[in-house]
């Protein structure tokens, strides 16, 4: 028997509640998601956070797993203690190890559901494109942004997010549960047909990857000067040319899009990204070929390899 762990982690932004009240509904009633005798992890990413509501409580958790963080026991803000925690007990070397981490996480942008990895590691690739496969997912590919560092899914060597919306931070709603519950269920079933070798890889996988994140115009004081133009706000995932309408001031002056054709705008005007300076990110849609490296870098996880 497989000792395959899987981390489902929900919470890790204390105020995306949608996720952890599946969870917690999922401990009373075991029934309502099929797990397939799959070994889980199921936690709560940032407790003290979803308690209040906030996004974090000191900074922010899903930027506090780079190396240098969890390994300096001297930083002792909430979320680095608690990212050490996770790590200590289910990373990889931890005492109850898993080998892929799921993070569920919701967007107050029009984005649906929608994936997003980070970096090019095959094994997330993988289970990317199944997910896309089975869903029509698209994949957003976050890489070469030295800004936005230190994810949680990155401890361990199969990871990957799931973002559903949009939904307003705080809200519990039926549709983001319905869909979450119904991406987790397809997910656990292609980990199963993985273990049993019955699965079919796609030939392709569609990437959204990252190019830059833009900021709204602002004044010299630091205030943004504009807001999201009404024909681009809720247009996630749709290109974008140049001089196209981007930001709208208050008296109607708009700031066109200066930059490449066909770049496809995604998490536009997330309420969350304010205090990152990001209105939205630009992407480049790309067709890649899914490697036999892809295949067998999730078959060697799956397969318990990686601890011989």
């Amino acid at each position: 028997m497989s000792s395959l762990q899987l981390l489902l982690v929900a919470g890790t932004h204390g105020n995306e509640i949608n996720a952890p009240w599946l969870f917690n509904e999922w401990n009373k009633s075991p029934g309502v998601i099929n797990t397939n005798g799959l070994k889980i992890a199921k936690i709560i990413g940032n407790p003290e956070a979803l308690k209040v509501c906030k996004r974090y409580i000191d900074n922010d958790l899903n930027r506090s797993f780079r190396k240098d963080l969890l390994q300096n026991k001297n930083i002792q803000d909430y979320e680095a203690i608690r990212a050490r925690e996770i790590v200590d007990t289910f990373g990889p070397e931890g005492s109850k190890p898993c080998q892929i981490a799921i993070d569920f996480h919701s967007t107050t942008s029009a984005m649906g559901s929608s994936i997003v990895i980070y970096g090019r590691r095959p094994a997330d690739l993988a289970i990317a494109s199944l997910l896309q496969s089975r869903l029509g997912l698209p994949v957003y590919l976050h890489e070469s942004d030295n800004t936005q560092m230190g994810f949680l899914v990155e401890s361990w060597p199969c990871g990957l997010v799931i973002e559903i919306g949009p939904v307003p931070q705080g809200l519990l709603h039926a549709d983001t549960i319905e869909k979450t519950k119904l991406v987790l269920q397809y997910l656990l079933d292609e980990v199963v047909k993985l273990r049993s070798g019955l699965t079919n890889f796609p030939d392709e996988i569609v990437i959204h990857r990252h190019v830059e994140s833009i900021d709204f115009p602002r004044s010299p004081e630091g205030k943004p000067q504009a807001f999201v133009h009404p024909m681009r706000q809720g247009a996630d995932w749709l290109p974008i040319r140049e001089g196209s309408p981007l930001f709208m001031k208050l008296d109607g002056t708009v700031v066109s899009f200066k930059g490449h054709d066909s770049l496809v705008p995604v998490f536009i005007n997330e309420a969350a990204y304010a205090e990152k300076k990001i209105a939205m990110s630009l992407t480049k849609r790309e067709v890649w070929n899914l490697s036999k490296d892809c295949h067998d870098a999730i078959n060697y996880l799956i397969n318990d390899a990686y601890l011989v």
